[in-house]
């Protein structure tokens, strides 16, 4: 939706498209359900217009109006559809932001459910795991106490290698064929964030590339380590 939104705001108002980073900017996206032409912007002036924002409790309000008039001063030529092209810019706007209300509920609920559960409390202890990297390991897993040990819960995640030899080949291992890949997912990026701080997740990860371990292998072993640890 944000991609249609600035490829028709690149028809007809380069200037302002150019102003924001629409997919992380929320006060711009507010903007543009009031204000999405040259003409409208300028004629509202940047005191009226940082108000109508402030109303709307847009953050740095006063920031966005700026850029938004200055936008508006570097275009006078009125492009053909100008006026129809901002009622649809208008109408996209509201849809992502009330797109972006609904994510937010959706969240809301996803971390409201998964603190109810009686092994939230032990999964968010270890680093990398917040609610929703939680929420994913139970989907992917399930009940933790079905596996009978750590060893059953790596290879259900497929951080356990198993040996591919044939005739003379020996000791050759490889990634699992069947094993859960939204699992493998959770463990990877849970492991990947813990050991962007200082820590034992960390010393572990250092410790594995020391011993010539590509990034993604020692993010690997210590996904492995740390489904021992939980």
């Amino acid at each position: 939706m944000i991609n249609r939104l600035r490829d028709l705001m690149t028809s007809v108002f380069p200037s302002l498209e150019r102003a924001f980073d629409y997919s992380s900017h929320k006060g711009a996206l507010v903007l543009l359900t009031g204000y999405a032409s040259p003409d409208r912007i300028r004629r509202i002036g940047q005191t009226r217009l940082a108000a109508w924002l402030r109303t709307r409790h847009v953050r740095g309000f006063a920031d966005v109006a700026a850029r938004a008039i200055a936008a508006a001063k570097a275009q006078s030529v009125v492009l053909p559809g100008q006026d129809l092209t901002a009622s649809i810019i208008a109408e996209l706007a509201g849809n992502v932001l009330r797109l972006d209300e609904r994510l937010k509920s959706l969240d809301d609920q996803i971390e409201e459910l998964f603190q109810q559960h009686p092994q939230a409390a032990i999964i968010q202890s270890m680093p990398g795991f917040g609610p929703f990297l939680g929420a994913s390991l139970l989907v992917g897993a399930g009940d933790l106490r079905a596996f009978p040990n750590a060893g059953h819960l790596a290879a259900a995640a497929g951080l356990v290698p198993v040996p591919n030899d044939s005739g003379r080949r020996t000791g050759n291992l490889h990634r699992p064929l069947r094993y859960s890949r939204p699992l493998r997912h959770v463990c990877y990026l849970s492991a990947q964030t813990s050991m962007m701080r200082a820590g034992p997740n960390r010393d572990y990860y250092l410790k594995k590339r020391a011993h010539g371990r590509t990034h993604s292998q020692a993010v690997i072993a210590l996904a492995r380590r740390r489904i021992d640890v939980l």
